[in-house]
């Protein structure tokens, strides 16, 4: 799924609410009209189509799962991009149920359809649920971030860190946590150390699954993300 705008609790329970147990969807063909404002309305710029694209992959944290659409963090970064006056258009390339193989999978489509400027990596959730190996993880994350740095010209790359469910163990959460600044590292990307900082584990800031964001939820989730957006956006501006 692509949108554009102008966003411990049992294994078997947290893959069933994260929509875990289906394969992705293939994904859908980009709106008709390029741009569409955070309500699914068309941007009244023109030159909002034109704009360089900042990209969001990712999995029903992105896709903004429970909430609508104009809600989801994607969405309200835009509005935070537009309020500072930064002319980028977003792009949610957020599906549920994705892991880091299905996200890989979908990079060399995602990358033709809207060649990112800012390119936003949030993928991991369900590969957690699942307890795939941190090593495969970490593979996965790193042939997508380096897909990335051969386009031309090439994005600047974020990757939003992501932690383990608890009843996995100590040792996997410490092996998975590390897969992120690894490979942030290892690619130059930026870093958001964790992705649901502040909003993990607060009951009035997740669904009653305890595990998507509320509206509230992403709003928390779109100041950490604009935390480190925004310098990367202020240098780009400069240069």
């Amino acid at each position: 799924m692509i949108r554009q705008y102008p966003g411990t609790v049992l294994l078997v329970s947290l893959l069933a609410a994260c929509g875990g147990g289906d394969a992705p969807r293939e994904p859908a063909p980009p709106p008709a009209t390029p741009g569409a404002a955070a309500g699914g309305a068309p941007a009244s710029e023109a030159a909002r189509a034109e704009a360089p694209v900042m990209m969001f992959l990712g999995t029903s944290l992105t896709a903004g799962y429970g909430v609508d659409p104009s809600a989801a963090y994607p969405a309200v970064i835009q509005r935070m991009v537009d309020s500072a006056g930064y002319r980028y258009r977003v792009v949610n390339a957020g599906v549920s149920g994705e892991t880091s193989a299905g996200a890989l999978r979908r990079t060399a489509w995602l990358f033709q359809q809207a060649p990112p400027a800012i390119f936003i990596l949030e993928t991991g959730a369900n590969d957690g649920l699942r307890g795939l190996e941190p090593d495969a993880l970490e593979a996965n994350v790193l042939a997508i971030l380096e897909r990335a740095s051969h386009l031309s010209p090439p994005p600047h790359l974020v990757l939003a860190g992501m932690e383990a469910p608890p009843n996995l163990g100590g040792s996997y959460a410490d092996r998975f946590r590390a897969v992120y600044p690894s490979a942030a590292s290892r690619t130059g990307a930026t870093l958001i150390p964790f992705l649901l900082a502040g909003v993990a584990g607060v009951d009035s800031l997740n669904l009653p699954d305890g595990i998507h964001p509320t509206a509230a939820g992403h709003a928390v989730v779109a100041r950490t993300v604009w935390q480190v957006l925004k310098p990367l956006l202020e240098a780009r501006r400069e240069e």
